[in-house]
């Protein structure tokens, strides 16, 4: 759920990748060149070519000179990537925004050897372009525009639409919204390797309804915004998969079986060959897991693998590309299916081997080196605050760690096609972000360069402290705390609890800028609050499946009640907290649970804020909330919901409540706000509301608008959970 979009920028710090060549809106900041120690980057508006291994090194390859068309200033450079023959650059510039990024906007092609930039489809619209792609054979240039799929030929700039049915309902090439939103899903086409054929995805939303966000402040009259949105319960968006030839425009639908509306089609690529396609289906409920190969030839499709789960199943993690190893003959593939979160190798066959044996979780896959004959990956078998670099033979083998184990906390890598050298990040909540260039395995600075990993001073005398606490359902969840400057532990403090909950978030992480409020106007520890944050079973940390899959059909009851019940011993514990002065507070799914905190365990928590909530689970899109709750078909299935939604609980309200939404918000609507206004209403329960005009999940649009959230926020809690020792 994208109901995790503001929490998403602070949590997950870190994604790892080593393509070169890759989706447009993925292609910025660093690029690997085939040889692993050089790299691609925009420097000053320059696209130059460095080398890994000696800093001053630095080779332009596209000077502002060259980034300039006759009579124009120089096009910025907001991302690039290279033609197979890396004699043609790609330049993406003047984008748009597009619910999350911004995948609308202008291309260019630069020619390395005439020294010629041309400006791709000329005639359409302004920044209407989107994922542009060059052919591998580096003759043409494939983009969606307006919903249709065109090509274009680089020598002659002749444009060619490869599909002409596309509308705003009729989607070829990119997505709808649910899609967008939950499969992470945005560039829908990809060129075939031999450049005869593009393979897209077709979404035909025509059946769904709008949601009309309604626009008051822009003009004298207001007028509707639509979101073409399926809510729980609703069928989805049909889905099918196409295949164009660029020559005569003959198009095949893939035979893929199964209903086209009751499944998903979240991954697709060309399956090593010109003639096979390799995809990932999902059923309605997301509980079962079939990988096809579609012979585009024949139109047969068979399935090599599949899997079913009493809960839910994920969508392979990165939208682009497929992990193949053996020339083709197998790829990489990560399931729960044994309880942990481990890798596979599967052949075309359906023949699967356990590559990460143990009882801990992959969280992701770094690098596949096959040249040195190692998987790298992410884990954290022994503290899931953190994660760190292992690997371990692609002919199976022990785990092998990577990362020092003198720098606990959270690392990041950027390793090189060649797996010999990386660019690392690390940091924790006393280490402030920092990065090196290194050799592997060994780990160690390149060229001798010393490290630039330094301790925070100010960061470690105020850092949080990491705690353990089980609940008397016997639940060890993990959490930090900041305690006041001049703690004075025979005095009693409030404590203000930051919670997500669901299955989007990890709050309790051991990053830099853990134990820090953005939304509170001044210095928390300073005026003498307790801050904290726990995790609860449903959050996606590497704890086995059992953890993250317990909250099925259960979240707003399981996830809330381990929250209360970790609260709970937290005081039993520490005398310290003045439990007449408890605050809850969180964004998008952490407003929902701050919502049933205030209403289910009115008892424990006196304050809270909630922003951006989902009051009712069934005015939720169906992608996310199916996944998690299962489909509501009936009154049964649609009993989870409705247990765990917010407005069941509101006539519970004994606190100091402050409801925050934007009208504007396309994720979580604004009728959330109003439901639940109703039933406080209803049951003469007294809160206090802020809506913002216009403003999306995000409230930050417009003038002003971030400072006074913070301002609101701050006096709010200030009066209602005053700081300070008693």
């Amino acid at each position: 759920m994208n109901m995790k979009f503001c929490q998403r920028v602070l949590v997950v710090l870190f994604s790892a990748g080593t393509m070169l060549i890759q989706s447009p809106v993925k292609a910025q900041g660093l690029q690997w060149a085939a040889d692993g120690y050089h790299y691609y980057r925009a420097v000053n508006g320059e696209i130059a070519e460095l080398d890994i291994r000696d800093a001053a090194k630095k080779n332009v390859l596209v000077d502002r000179a060259a980034l300039t068309p006759a009579g124009k200033s120089a096009i910025a450079v907001r991302r690039f990537f290279f033609s197979d023959d890396r004699q043609k650059v790609l330049i993406n510039t003047n984008t748009r925004r597009v619910w999350r990024q911004d995948t609308r906007g202008d291309y260019w092609v630069y020619d390395i050897k005439t020294k010629a930039l041309t400006q791709l489809g000329k005639g359409k619209p302004e920044a209407s372009l989107m994922f542009a792609k060059i052919s591998p054979d580096g003759t043409k240039a494939a983009y969606v525009s307006g919903h249709n799929i065109y090509v274009e030929d680089l020598a002659s700039g002749a444009i060619k639409p490869l599909t002409t049915d596309g509308t705003a309902r009729m989607i070829n090439g990119t997505f709808d919204w649910a899609y967008e939103e939950e499969f992470d899903c945005r560039d829908g086409f990809r060129w075939s390797p031999d450049s005869r054929n593009v393979a897209y995805w077709q979404i035909d939303a025509t059946k769904i309804r709008n949601y009309l966000m309604l626009n008051t402040t822009d003009s004298a009259y207001s007028f509707t915004v639509p979101v073409e949105y399926p809510v729980s319960g609703t069928d989805p968006s049909s889905c099918k998969i196409k295949v164009v030839n660029v020559n005569d425009s003959k198009t095949i639908n893939v035979n893929v079986p199964g209903d086209a509306i009751q499944h998903y089609i979240p991954r697709m690529e060309w399956a090593g060959n010109g003639n096979e396609l390799v995809l990932q289906q999902l059923n309605r409920a997301q509980n079962e897991s079939k990988i096809y190969i579609c012979n585009i030839s024949s139109n047969a499709s068979r399935i090599i693998y599949q899997e079913a789960d009493k809960a839910w199943i994920d969508a392979k993690n990165d939208p682009i590309g497929w992990d193949w190893i053996e020339k083709g003959k197998k790829f990489i593939w990560l399931s729960e299916k044994d309880g942990w979160r481990h890798a596979y190798s599967i052949d075309r066959f359906g023949q699967t081997k356990l590559l990460t044996k143990g009882n801990y979780d992959v969280v992701d896959i770094n690098l596949i080196d096959e040249t040195n004959g190692f998987i790298y990956f992410m884990a954290s078998p022994e503290n899931a605050t953190q994660r760190y670099l292992y690997r371990v033979k692609l002919s199976g083998g022990p785990l092998q760690r990577v990362s020092p184990a003198n720098q606990p906390g959270t690392h990041r890598y950027d390793i090189a096609p060649n797996g010999l050298v990386a660019i690392h990040s690390f940091n924790n909540s006393y280490t402030a972000p920092a990065t090196e260039t290194i050799s592997l395995p060994a780990h160690q600075p390149l060229n001798g360069q010393p490290t630039t990993i330094k301790v925070d001073p100010s960061a470690v005398k105020n850092r949080p402290e990491f705690f353990t606490v089980k609940t008397e359902d016997g639940v060890s969840m993990d959490g930090w705390m900041m305690k006041p400057a001049n703690f004075d532990p025979s005095k009693k403090y409030p404590i203000v609890f930051y919670v997500y909950g669901e299955p989007a978030s990890q709050t309790a992480a051991d990053t830099y800028g853990a134990g820090y409020n953005r939304e509170y106007a001044g210095n928390m520890m300073n005026d003498g609050y307790i801050y904290v944050s726990m995790d609860n079973r449903g959050s996606p940390v590497p704890k086995g499946r059992e953890w993250r899959k317990s909250i099925y059909r259960n979240i707003g009851i399981l996830n809330v009640r381990d929250q209360a019940m970790a609260a709970k011993e937290l005081f039993k514990r520490n005398a310290f907290i003045d439990t007449s002065r408890v605050a809850v507070w969180g964004w998008s799914g952490g407003g929902s649970s701050t919502l049933n905190l205030m209403f289910q365990y009115p008892e424990i928590y006196k304050t809270g804020i909630a922003v951006a909530a989902v009051g009712n689970q069934l005015t939720y899109d169906n992608i996310y909330q199916e996944r998690y709750m299962g489909v509501p078909i009936d009154e049964e299935s649609r009993s989870y919901f409705i247990k765990g939604s917010p407005v069941t609980y509101a006539k519970n309200l004994r606190g100091n409540l402050l409801y925050v939404h934007g009208t504007g918000d396309d994720n979580v609507h604004y009728n959330n706000a109003e439901q639940l206004i109703n039933q406080l209403v209803k049951y003469n329960k007294m809160f206090q509301l802020m809506s913002y005009p216009n403003r999306s999940h995000g409230i930050y649009e417009g003038e002003g608008t971030s400072q006074h959230l913070q301002a609101t926020y701050t006096k709010f809690l200030r009066e209602h959970c005053p700081p300070g020792a008693r």
